[in-house]
C-alpha cells in the first residue's frame, strides 16, 4: 500500500525549483500558479535568498507549488500534460500533508482544484503571517526524550508541542522568551534543541486570529470528497467529505499537528511504501525510524523520479489501477 506525503514549512531551500523548470509544462504551470496567487513564484524557487524565502506569506504557497509540481512530474506520461495528479489518486493507498502540506495532499487526492489550493494557501501564509507579527514567536525541535515528559516540560515554560512527529521528535512553538528558558531548561533525555527557521509559533493560539480569517474565505471554495483516504494532521483520521477536510484545514492553523497519529494510521492501512513530494526529506527522515520496513523516495530532484515511479509499480494496488482503467473505457 502506497503513501503520498507532503512536507511543510521549513522544507524550502534557496533554488530548490531550479531543476524541476527542466521539465514540460513546469515554467507555464508555474506562471500560471503565480498568476493565480499574486506571488512570482519562479523568481521565489529559483533566485531568492534564504530569508525571502522564510517569509510565512511566501514559504507557504513555494511549498504547495512544488509539492504539486513534482506530482505532475510523478504521474506524467513525460509529454508534461498529465490529467493532473488527483486523477492517479486511485493509484495510493493514502494521502496526508505535514501542516500547510495538508494543502497540497488536499489538491493531490482530488478535494481542492489546483487554482484553489493556490489561493487558499497565499491566503493562509498571509493571515498567518499577519498574526505572527503581533508578538516575537518561533518554533524550535526538541530532540530526545520521553513524549509525555517532554509535552509536559513544554507546559512549565507555557510552550507548545505544536508538532508531534514521532521518532523522537517534537517541536514547541510559544515566545521568543519561552524558547529561551527552554533552551537553558531542557527536558531530561533531550539530545538537542534546534530553532526552526520560521517565523511565528504556528499551530498555537497565537494564530487565532488567522483562523477567523481564514473561515471567512472558505465558505465558497468548492470541493470535492477525496479520492483517496485523505488522513488528517488533527488526529490521524482518515476524512472522506470534502467539507470536513476543508473545515480541519483551516481548524488546523491554531492546533497541533499530529503527525505521529497519522503515521499510526498509516501502519494499520497497511503502509508498505511512502513517497514524499518536493522538496523531499523531512518526512522520509521520520519514516525511517518511526515505519521500520517501508520503502520510501523523497522527491528532491526530477533524478528521484525513477525511483519514485518504480516504487509505486511495487507497491500501488493493482486492482485499484485495473479498476480506473475500466472505468475510463467505459467513459
Amino acid at each position: 500500500m502506497l503513501v503520498l506525503v507532503a512536507p511543510g514549512q521549513g522544507a524550502q531551500k534557496p533554488g530548490f525549483l531550479t531543476p524541476w523548470l527542466d521539465l514540460p509544462g513546469v515554467t507555464e504551470r508555474l506562471t500560471w500558479w503565480s498568476a493565480v496567487s499574486g506571488l512570482d513564484l519562479i523568481h521565489y524557487g529559483t533566485k531568492a535568498d534564504e530569508e525571502e524565502i522564510r517569509d510565512t506569506a511566501v514559504a507557504q504557497p513555494l511549498l504547495v507549488a512544488a509539492g504539486l509540481v513534482s506530482a505532475y512530474a510523478l504521474f506524467s506520461d513525460g509529454t508534461g500534460a498529465p490529467s493532473g495528479p488527483a486523477a492517479s489518486a486511485h493509484r495510493l493507498g493514502a494521502t496526508a500533508g505535514h501542516s500547510v502540506g495538508e494543502i497540497t495532499a488536499a489538491a493531490v487526492s482530488g478535494v481542492l482544484t489546483d487554482e484553489a489550493a493556490m489561493v487558499l494557501v497565499r491566503r493562509r501564509g498571509l493571515a498567518m503571517a499577519e498574526a505572527a507579527s503581533r508578538a516575537e514567536t518561533g518554533m524550535a525541535a526538541i530532540l530526545g526524550g520521553e513524549q509525555d515528559e517532554v509535552v509536559a516540560h513544554l507546559g512549565k515554560h507555557g510552550l507548545t508541542a505544536a508538532n508531534v512527529n514521532g521518532a523522537g521528535q517534537i517541536v514547541a512553538a510559544g515566545t521568543a522568551e519561552q524558547l529561551a528558558a527552554l533552551a537553558e531548561d531542557k527536558p531530561e533525555g533531550v539530545r538537542r534543541v534546534v530553532p526552526l527557521k520560521v517565523a511565528g509559533a504556528f499551530h498555537t493560539d497565537h494564530m487565532t486570529p488567522a483562523v477567523a480569517t481564514l473561515e471567512a474565505l472558505v465558505a465558497g471554495v468548492p470541493v470535492a470528497d477525496p479520492r483517496t483516504a485523505y488522513v488528517s494532521n488533527r488526529d490521524g483520521a482518515v476524512v472522506t467529505s470534502g467539507a470536513e477536510v476543508i473545515q480541519r484545514l483551516v481548524a488546523q492553523v491554531s492546533n497541533p499537528v499530529r503527525w505521529d497519529l497519522c503515521m499510526e494510521t498509516f501502519q494499520e492501512l497497511g503502509v508498505t511504501g511512502l513517497i514524499e513530494l518536493a522538496p523531499g526529506g523531512t518526512l522520509t527522515g521520520i519514516a525511517k525510524r518511526a515505519l521500520p520496513g517501508v520503502g520510501h523516495v523523497p522527491l528532491k530532484t526530477p533524478d528521484d523520479l525513477d525511483a519514485a515511479r518504480a516504487l509505486i509499480a511495487e507497491h500501488a494496488d493493482p486492482v485499484a489501477d485495473t479498476t480506473a482503467e475500466e472505468e475510463l473505457r467505459d467513459a
